[in-house]
């Protein structure tokens, strides 16, 4: 008895709408009432006119209902079954027991699926799907083709037929030689003979393979013996340098131990180097971004600062003329060019004056100042940027402060020409 059997019973008998609740725990133990009265309400679903004895108090009583039981089935529904189970009434009686309700659950089944499709039909009966019968199309196109070959290669037979007709009847007539009927028959009985003893070779021949093999299986069996009691032998006996060789996988398990231990070390600080050359090499390109930006602002600020010092210069060349001045002589003089710084000493100075010379105590101040913004021009270039920076911005102011060198700023024509 299996699980699977006995699930499959209950359902079957829960569907086929046995009245009493059946469980599988009660056929652990031999359960005969049960069985009996199971039987009887199949018997009676298969055929509700047949009459079945149903005393099962005493042996007698329940071997002649299993007789019954059995019989019935054989000649109405030719099933099988197995009484000495049935008499048991555990397990093995709900096998038996489920051929039956298996062969009433799929008449069942096949009523409901027939219900089923009487009803599509008629729900289906005033519906043609085109769509659906191109298939049926199709396969009665190829059979019409078919019937039409088949038609024309039976009536060429047919026109055939009367020759063949005198051929047969001319075969059939002739009589029948005995001297060859005799030779054809001793040839099939020397054919049959010959087979025959083929047949007795085989057998002997069988016969003494049969001995040869049942010696060879002998001798293996003896190998076999001898190979068994060797490997006794050398799995009792311990070998002589086991000790050593045990030693030594010891010893080889602790130095592969320490070396994955020393492997994993290396890995990790191998990682770790890594992590750090790429923090370096982080830091470095961002160094290099914040130096660049910082040339970058220093630039535009030398640059601003050179714009800034070239309209300071030309706003001093666009200072007016003193009206008071203290003689012709002062107003007629020209002035001694004058060196002037642009923001940053060395770079880009330039001297504003006139062509035309004179002595006078300006001509060496105006030396003099010019050796030293020379002097100022090479320091500058060795100071650093927020020097450099810090000088052009003070410059323009002492500019401001600083009295003019080169003294008056020459006349206007106009006025020079006023004077002749």
């Amino acid at each position: 008895m299996s699980f699977r059997d006995l699930r499959n019973f209950t359902e079957m008998m829960r569907a086929l709408g046995y009245s009493r609740l059946i469980s599988m725990e009660n056929f652990r133990t031999p359960n005969f009432t049960l069985v009996a009265e199971i039987l009887i309400w199949l018997v009676k679903r298969y055929e509700p006119n047949m009459d079945i004895p149903t005393d099962v108090d005493t042996e007698s009583d329940r071997i002649f209902f299993i007789k019954a039981v059995a019989q019935f089935m054989a000649t109405k529904a030719h099933i099988k079954l197995n009484t000495k189970r049935l008499y048991q009434a555990d397990g093995y009686a709900v096998k038996e027991m489920l051929k039956i309700t298996s062969v009433l659950y799929s008449a069942m089944k096949t009523k409901q699926m027939a219900v089923g499709d009487q009803a599509d039909e008629e729900n289906k009966k005033f519906k043609f799907d085109l769509g659906s019968r191109i298939s049926d199309l199709k396969a009665a196109r190829q059979l019409a083709s078919e019937v039409t070959s088949k038609g024309a290669s039976l009536y060429d037979l047919l026109g055939k037929e009367v020759d063949l007709r005198e051929m047969r009847t001319a075969a059939i007539a002739r009589p029948l030689e005995i001297n060859e009927t005799e030779k054809a028959l001793r040839a099939a009985i020397k054919e049959v003979l010959e087979s025959v003893e083929k047949t007795k070779d085989m057998l002997s021949n069988v016969v003494s393979d049969e001995s040869s093999l049942d010696a060879k299986i002998e001798k293996k069996k003896q190998e076999l013996e001898r190979n068994r009691k060797r490997l006794q032998t050398l799995q009792s006996v311990r070998p002589a340098f086991m000790d050593e060789y045990e030693k030594i996988e010891e010893d080889l398990q602790k130095q592969y131990d320490t070396y994955v231990d020393k492997f994993r070390n290396l890995c990790f600080l191998e990682s770790q180097l890594d992590e750090y050359h790429r923090l370096e090499q982080e830091r470095f390109e961002e160094a290099e971004n914040t130096l660049r930006m910082m040339q970058h602002k220093l630039r535009e600020e030398e640059k601003d600062l050179m714009k800034s010092s070239l309209k300071d210069e030309d706003s001093d060349m666009d200072v007016p003329d003193d009206e008071g001045s203290d003689s012709d002589l002062e107003e007629s003089r020209p002035s001694k060019p004058r060196p002037t710084r642009n923001g940053m000493a060395g770079r880009g100075a330039r001297f504003i004056g006139t062509m035309q010379g004179g002595d006078s105590d300006e001509t060496e101040d105006s030396e003099i100042d010019v050796d030293d913004d020379d002097e100022d021009d090479e320091e500058g270039e060795e100071e650093e940027g927020k020097d450099l920076e810090d000088d052009s911005l003070e410059d323009p102011l002492s500019r401001g402060t600083r009295p003019s060198r080169g003294g008056l700023r020459p006349p206007l024509l106009e006025e020079s020409d006023n004077d002749f």
